[in-house]
C-alpha cells in the first residue's frame, strides 16, 4: 500500500481503533462515548479514568502519526508508554523494577533486563524489508516481555500500527467479538514462548489493509519470473507460442479425428 493512503486509512480509522483498544483492556465505553472523548467532549456515565485511558490513546495515536520516520527503538516505545500510561498507570515510561502477575495462568515474566530489551526491540523493527509478520512479531514480544508495570498491550498496539503504517502494511486493531479468542491465543503464548499461533490469528483477524498490500509476503512465483525477462524475451516466448499455436491447427485440419 502507499504510505499515504495507509496514513489516510488510519486517520480515517482513528476513533474505532481506540474504541477498540479500550475494549481490549476492559474500559466500558462505546464507539460513540469515544467519539465524544476524543472530541473533547464529557460523557456522562464515564469516571474519570476511563476518560484519561481514552484522551492517552488519542496523544499516543497522534505522536507516532507525527514521528512515522523515528526509529522504532526503545525510547521510542517508552515515549509511547508514558503517553499511554500518564495519570493512569504506575512509572509511565520506565521499565518496571518489580514483579507482576497475569490474569488467567500462573507464568510470571522476568524482569526486564534494559540492554535486552534494546536489543531484542531493535533485532524486531529493523528487518527490511518490514512484513506484517515482523510487525505482529513485536507486538508479541512487546505484550509477553512486560516491560512496564501496567499498559502494555495498549502500548503494543500503539507501536505495531507505528510500524505497520511506516511500510504501508495497514493497521491494526483486534476486534470487539474475537476478544474472547484474541486472551486465549495471547495465555498459550505467554505460557509457551511460541508466537505463530498468535501472529496467524491477528493477520487473519485484526490487520486492515487495502488489497494491494496483502500479498505483501506472498508474491507469486510466475509473475516474479515474468518481471525478470526482458522486453525481446517476453516477446520472442510470445513468437514462438504463436508459431506452435498455427502448427498445431495445420495438424488439426489434416488429421481429422476418427469417428
Amino acid at each position: 500500500m502507499d504510505r499515504e493512503k495507509n496514513i489516510e486509512l488510519a486517520k480515517r480509522s482513528i476513533i474505532d481503533s481506540i474504541w477498540k483498544e479500550a475494549h481490549l483492556e476492559g474500559i466500558g465505553v462505546t464507539y460513540l462515548d469515544t467519539k465524544e472523548i476524543f472530541e473533547g467532549r464529557t460523557v456522562p456515565g464515564i469516571s474519570v479514568d476511563d476518560t484519561v485511558a481514552i484522551n492517552n490513546l488519542k496523544h499516543a495515536w497522534q505522536f507516532i502519526l507525527d514521528n512515522l520516520d523515528a526509529p522504532t527503538d526503545l525510547s521510542f516505545i517508552r515515549q509511547v508508554h508514558y503517553l499511554v500510561g500518564s495519570a493512569i498507570v504506575s512509572d509511565p515510561g520506565n521499565l518496571r523494577m518489580g514483579d507482576v502477575g497475569i490474569g488467567g495462568t500462573t507464568w510470571k515474566p522476568d524482569i526486564p533486563d534494559f540492554d535486552d530489551a534494546k536489543a531484542r526491540i531493535e533485532e524486531l523493527a529493523t528487518r527490511r524489508p518490514t512484513t506484517t509478520r515482523d510487525a505482529l512479531e513485536l507486538f508479541a514480544y512487546l505484550c509477553r516481555s512486560q516491560l512496564f508495570f501496567d499498559g502494555n498491550k495498549r502500548t503494543a498496539q500503539i507501536v505495531t500500527n507505528k510500524v505497520l503504517i511506516e511500510n504501508g502494511l495497514g493497521i491494526f486493531a483486534v476486534p470487539t467479538q474475537d476478544k474472547s479468542r484474541f486472551e486465549s491465543e495471547l495465555i498459550s503464548f505467554y505460557e509457551s514462548g511460541e508466537p505463530s499461533s498468535l501472529i496467524h490469528f491477528l493477520k487473519e483477524t485484526s490487520v486492515t489493509c487495502y488489497e494491494e498490500c496483502k500479498t505483501e509476503t506472498h508474491p507469486d512465483p510466475a509473475l516474479e519470473a515474468l518481471k525478470a525477462k526482458s522486453v525481446k524475451e517476453i516477446a520472442d516466448d510470445e513468437i514462438a507460442a504463436s508459431k506452435e499455436l498455427s502448427r498445431s491447427s495445420r495438424i488439426r485440419t489434416h488429421h481429422p479425428q476418427e469417428r
